[in-house]
């Protein structure tokens, strides 16, 4: 019975060692440098590019979900389903689907897009 009460209390105490830290769980973030004057052209296209329209691009975008100009993207921020599933909100599919979060810097500049009124630029 000791030997239950110990093993319990070093499992205990193990799991509370963990700690949220966003420069150690999203690396790069603290040197995260959002424009003040974010583009669409040169700020969340090239974003979008790298981390989604290999899937969300082209042709044929999976899920008929393109994210490759302005018109496209205005439309899945207008409904919600841009900022819900790169947070991974409750009720949304969470993109980059199979990935990891994106960053809270790449994040960051999107929300910042947005907040701008989401230029055309």
């Amino acid at each position: 019975m000791i030997r239950i009460v110990i093993l319990l209390i070093v499992i205990l105490s193990m799991s509370g060692c963990y700690y949220d830290k966003a420069e150690v769980l999203y690396p790069g973030s603290a040197n995260c440098n959002v424009p003040q004057n974010v583009t669409f052209s040169l700020t969340v296209l090239p974003l979008l590019n790298s981390r989604c329209n290999n899937c969300h691009g082209g042709s044929s975008p999976s899920g008929g979900i393109a994210l490759d100009t302005y018109a496209n993207v205005l439309k899945y921020k207008e409904n919600g389903k841009l900022m819900g599933s790169i947070n991974f909100a409750s009720g949304y599919s969470p993109m980059p689907k199979n990935s990891g979060k994106l960053s809270a810097c790449e994040i960051g500049k999107i929300q910042a897009w947005i907040d701008a009124n989401t230029p055309n630029n």
